[in-house]
């Protein structure tokens, strides 16, 4: 299992706010891991974060196109993502459906998705058709 940048991150603010308030630094009952990745099926499979100001323009351009609900440039945009690969969080059948993220100068759709889970801006990029995921941040 995997600790999320984001609780990471938590952690190291606990732990500066309780050496700011209290004058002495906070003790954890439980020590707060560094993001891993588990090893499958012969290659490392990484669920991390990836901060909106970050990502190619064309991503920015799909997460509006989501919110506006389209239309979108691929047929296959908005179908049902079934998670097999089981990188990301597991949720029932229908819960995470997947969008094009245009890459200039592909002949194809290319390898670069957005998949939103049904809870508001869960949005997930992926650059490496699934190999990888990072969950949008988009307080950055």
């Amino acid at each position: 299992m995997t600790t999320p940048h984001r609780l990471a991150r938590f952690g190291a603010l606990a732990a500066l706010t309780s050496t700011l308030l209290l004058g002495t630094p906070a003790i954890a009952a439980t020590p707060v891991a560094a993001p891993v990745a588990a090893p499958t099926a012969g290659h490392m499979k990484v669920t991390g974060d990836i901060c909106y100001s970050n990502l190619p323009s064309q991503a920015h351009d799909t997460i509006r196109l989501i919110e506006q609900g389209g239309p979108f440039p691929y047929d296959r945009d908005g179908i049902v993502f079934s998670n097999r690969e089981g990188v990301l969080p597991k949720q029932r059948s229908g819960y995470y459906h997947e969008y094009t993220v245009i890459t200039p100068g592909a002949p194809t759709r290319g390898t670069r998705r957005i998949i939103t889970g049904q809870q508001t801006r869960e949005d997930y990029y992926t650059a490496d058709h699934y190999a990888t995921f990072d969950r949008v941040d988009f307080s950055c």
